[in-house]
């Protein structure tokens, strides 16, 4: 993926941080996870995972918390 879409990734992930920070702390690594696992395609969630991987830069602590939950499931899946 281009920087550009990267970069946009990053930004998406933040904001559904946000709105499921709005509801309440303690729902929101949980929401972003089931969020970006509905409605993510494959190669948006693995562009998000190799940004994780190389530290996360960018990403919310929430968000970043949500990445790792999912990737742990992914692996523990396949």
């Amino acid at each position: 993926m281009s920087h550009d879409t990267h970069d946009r990734l990053i930004y998406m992930a933040n904001q559904i941080g946000k709105f499921f920070h709005a509801q309440g702390r303690d729902k929101t690594a949980a929401g972003v996870a089931e969020h970006i696992k509905k409605f993510w395609d494959p190669r948006m969630r693995k562009s998000i995972f190799a940004h994780h991987d190389a530290g996360g830069a960018g990403l919310d602590p929430d968000v970043f918390e949500a990445i790792a939950t999912l990737k742990q499931a992914a692996k523990e899946k396949a």
